[in-house]
């Protein structure tokens, strides 16, 4: 009787409904109690969906609520009401978390991606409307062709998702699209997935189609006809041709339909032309972003016909240039004006004058930064009442900040970097309570900041000050002074904020980058702040100042990246760190004591040791071959004794080893020449011994030797010279060396330093020093080479100076050479130093010795050399060294200039006479 009620009541209730009531569940199952429950998911809907997961790949289980009867319920699933309960959302977008809007953890993010194939089974969602599968990888699966079924799609989103071929023209079929996103960059796939189409024509069935993302898209095959075939959509609200290869932009357009257009994106399509007029047709533009398509001319007149625009980007347009147009200020309701990577020169006063008509002007953000902009900053930025983001960087503006940037009263970012500017900072500063990040890298600052620049910056997050370190920029804060803000970065480099670590400093307990180079710090650091920091810093940089004590036992810093405390006086033990760091600084300070026994156990990720100059001692730890991420190792100048640990194998990246100036032992280690990647071996002025091991010539990349001043023996190997396309510098002075010098380093065509001094080298010098093509013609750059010395020392100027000395420099003294200086050692014109003393080398000076026009140092000294001195020495203008004495030369000395009017240089060779020597020439 219970049940017949109830379906009295249930058929009354439809009798009496509005006929416009959506029902959404009606199925006569009873559940265990017996009553009536209504299910709305259609049995060959459920069906279908059963088989489109059955082809899905789903590694994190996203789908596991797909189970039971009612699909409605699933996750990811939403049926209509109107339509009787069937499917109408299928939403499987990849909800990951991104940070920054890119993903840090791929390995993560793959396995929260469905995969797989996607089946047919869904075109039996005939009332389906709205299709998401963004964000996830298919590996470079075709869009299915069948989607072109699915006639009810008003929303189809496939970005991100890995789609590659050929964009099916049967999406044209789809004639209730209002939205398509096929964005084709992806955040997981290894492969290089290309989404292309070639040609657009199928658009033209998309009618009432307001949102078209074709981001990533390659359109080259389209050709210049894209803007006809895209033309066809009259409701047409946002266009993204992001990054498409698109061909050409034609500057005339005779008629423009999608004149509904509120966002387009033609970024990044290189395009090489002058901005199109037609652009500015399309006044309902609120936001216009064409950065990166080089663009030339003048920004037109016309832009002022966008009274909408509330963003235009211009951004990296490389070929706009002239002054920026004071007509931006007639756009009253442009929000970001970005117009950086340009060529703008000139100064911004009338640009920013032209905002002076619209008091109220709704420009939030104005980035001009990467531009030729010179001058002072004008006070008429005050105008700009409204703005969030200041971005100035990489000009050439000097002077001061404007005091009016102080009525800025919603400024968050603040970026001045990179340019000229060496004024002060005004007290106006302080009034920015909205400001959160301020840059003012790389400048000239000079002045004072006290605590009325700071007092009221309650919400900063972020600060960088840098000046030059000839300038003064002095922190003058109360020392017991507590600030109202919480930063999270700091780094203020060459500004004084010492000698003692101020309170305000010690109060920052959620920084996670300290840079504080060269502020004038000659304190402890304080212990609880230090101890606070370790849990939490990412970059501590607070190198270059007197810091002294000890620092503790052993730091445990989980998140450290950087950490650089060089140049300073820290003292004791070296301490043990625990943590993930990739880059150590701690030379140049007075660390004693050994290197920890496991150090390779507790840096699983560092890539730069550089504890040089430093008072520590012992056998260097075998646990050092555990760093298998180690680039440089730099120990120079401490008291190691004992052999290199000879554990090196080819999985390890080090390329830079310097070990000089320590009281090492024994053989190079044979295992170093399974390093594939070594470049910088500096052994210099230790005990070591024995012959260069054969299996360096395995190192094919090595760049820079200096194996300087130790208890080498043997030959010098011919495969040496098999280091044609790399050797910059080859320093073998002061060893054991013996036998000739083999004639394969004339193969070396980088060579720029060669040292052979102070051995024990017998024989001539090769003819073929005319094949050392750097040193002939000077067509090889020094820098990159110099600049990988510069890194491994990483320090001081005088010791960088002494190991590089001249460049273009070849040292043979101190040898048993004998025969003629080649004539072919005149073709190296870009030689600055040459010395060939205290050998046995007999012939005469190469009358050509002149065409050596850059030497700078010549020393020919104590040889056996005869005949006159060439006339053509008088023609080398940059000689300032010259050393000729103790050889058997004769004749008048020619005329050399004031230079060298030392006796000195002379002396020794009875024969010669004539000024600077005392003995006068008999002959005329």
């Amino acid at each position: 009787m219970r049940y017949l009620t109830m379906l009295h009541f249930l058929l009354l209730f439809l009798f009496l409904a509005p006929s416009n009531l959506d029902i959404v569940k009606l199925c006569s199952c009873a559940d265990h109690h017996g009553l009536i429950s209504a299910i709305s998911c259609k049995e060959m809907e459920r069906e279908a969906l059963m088989a489109f997961k059955k082809g899905l790949t789903d590694p994190s289980a996203r789908l596991s609520s797909w189970v039971g009867e009612d699909c409605c319920k699933w996750e990811g699933i939403e049926c209509s009401n109107g339509s009787g309960g069937h499917v109408a959302k299928l939403d499987l977008r990849n909800h990951f978390q991104l940070i920054n809007g890119g993903v840090s953890d791929t390995t993560a993010y793959k396995r929260s991606c469905l995969g797989g194939k996607i089946g047919s089974s869904l075109t039996r969602l005939e009332n389906l409307s709205y299709l998401d599968l963004s964000l996830n990888d298919f590996e470079g699966t075709q869009i299915p062709n069948f989607f072109g079924e699915m006639k009810n799609l008003s929303y189809l989103n496939l970005s991100f998702a890995s789609f590659s071929g050929e964009i099916p023209r049967s999406l044209g079929n789809l004639s209730s699209l209002e939205y398509l996103d096929l964005y084709a960059d992806s955040f997981s796939s290894t492969g290089t997935w290309e989404l292309r189409a070639e040609n657009l024509y199928w658009l033209s069935g998309l009618f009432p189609l307001k949102h078209l993302n074709l981001g990533f898209v390659k359109l080259s095959k389209v050709g210049e006809k894209w803007l006809q075939q895209v033309d066809v959509l009259p409701s047409l609200v946002e266009l993204n041709l992001h990054f498409c290869e698109l061909q050409g932009l034609p500057n005339s357009f005779p008629f423009v339909n999608f004149t509904s257009l509120s966002f387009l994106d033609l970024s990044d399509n290189s395009f090489n032309s002058p901005i199109p007029l037609w652009l500015f047709n399309l006044t309902s533009l609120t936001k216009l972003h064409l950065r990166w398509n080089f663009f030339n001319g003048a920004i037109p007149s016309e832009i002022t016909n966008l009274k909408s625009l509330h963003v235009l980007d211009l951004a990296a347009n490389l070929d706009l240039d002239g002054q920026i147009p004071r007509f931006f200020g007639n756009l009253s309701k442009l929000q970001i004006l970005d117009l950086s990577g340009n060529e703008f020169s000139g100064e911004i006063h009338e640009f920013s004058d032209g905002f002076k008509s619209f008091p109220n002007s709704s420009l939030v953000s104005l980035i001009l930064s990467s531009n030729n902009l010179g001058g002072l900053l004008p006070e008429s930025l005050g105008n700009l009442e409204n703005l969030h983001h200041l971005i100035l960087s990489g000009n050439s503006f000097w002077g001061s900040i404007p005091a009016s940037i102080g009525t800025l009263s919603y400024l968050r970012v603040l970026d001045l970097s990179y340019n000229k500017m060496n004024g002060t900072i005004p007290k106006g500063f302080g009034q920015l309570s909205n400001l959160v990040d301020v840059n003012l890298m790389s400048n000239s600052w000079v002045g004072v900041l006290t605590e009325t620049h700071l007092m009221n910056l309650t919400n900063l997050e972020i600060i960088m000050i840098t000046t030059e370190p000839t300038k003064s920029l002095h922190f003058n804060v109360p020392y017991q002074w507590v600030p109202p803000f919480k930063l999270s970065s700091i780094r203020l480099e060459n500004c004084k904020v010492g000698p003692k670590f101020p309170m305000w400093l010690q109060a920052q307990s959620e920084l996670t980058t300290v840079s504080l180079r060269n502020a004038g710090i000659s304190d402890v650091i304080p212990e609880k702040w230090f101890s606070r920091l370790s849990s939490q810093v990412v970059i501590l940089d607070l190198s270059n100042n007197q810091i002294k004590g000890k620092l503790p036992h052993q730091l445990d810093c989980p998140k450290l990246n950087s950490i650089d405390l060089s140049s300073n006086h820290f003292d004791g033990p070296l301490p043990l760190l625990s943590t993930n760091a990739s880059q150590i600084f701690l030379h140049d300070n007075s660390f004693s004591g050994s290197v920890p026994e496991n150090i390779g156990h507790h840096l699983p990720r560092l890539q730069m040791l550089h504890i040089s100059w430093n008072r520590l001692n012992g056998r260097l730890p075998s646990s050092l071959c555990n760093l298998a991420s180690l680039q440089i190792l730099a120990l120079r100048s401490n008291q190691f004794s004992g052999e290199l640990p000879n554990c090196w194998n080819s999985s390890f990246t080090l390329w830079g080893v310097d070990v000089a100036n320590n009281n090492l032992s024994g053989p190079i280690p044979t295992s170093m020449g399974f390093l594939p990647s070594l470049t910088v071996l500096m052994l210099g002025n230790n005990n070591f011994n024995g012959e260069i091991p054969s299996s360096l010539q395995n190192c094919s990349g090595l760049t820079s030797i200096d194996l300087s001043r130790n208890k080498f023996t043997g030959n010098l190997p011919s495969w040496v010279g098999r280091r044609e396309a790399s050797l910059f510098m080859l320093n073998i002075n002061s060893n054991k060396f013996g036998g000739h010098i083999p004639e394969e380093l004339c193969e070396l065509r980088n060579l720029r330093i060669m040292d052979l001094s102070e051995n024990n080298f017998s024989g001539v010098i090769p003819n073929c020093l005319s094949n050392l093509t750097a040193l002939v013609n000077g067509n090889i750059s020094s820098v990159v080479f110099e600049r990988q010395i510069w890194t491994v020392l990483k320090g001081r100027e005088p010791e960088y100076s002494s190991i590089v000395g001249y460049v273009n420099s070849i040292n043979l003294s101190g040898n048993n050479l004998t025969g003629n200086i080649p004539a072919e050692i005149t073709s190296l014109s870009t030689l600055q130093s040459l010395n060939l003393s205290r050998n046995q080398m007999s012939g005469s000076i190469p009358k050509e010795v002149g065409k050596l026009e850059n030497l700078v140092l010549l020393d020919l000294s104590h040889n056996h050399l005869s005949g006159p001195i060439p006339v053509s020495l008088s023609s080398m203008t940059e000689l300032t060294k010259l050393n000729l004495s103790y050889n058997e030369l004769e004749g008048r000395i020619p005329q050399l200039g004031s230079k060298f009017k030392d006796a000195s240089i002379f002396e020794g060779n009875p024969s010669l006479c004539g000024e600077p020597l005392p003995n006068k020439c008999i002959w005329n």
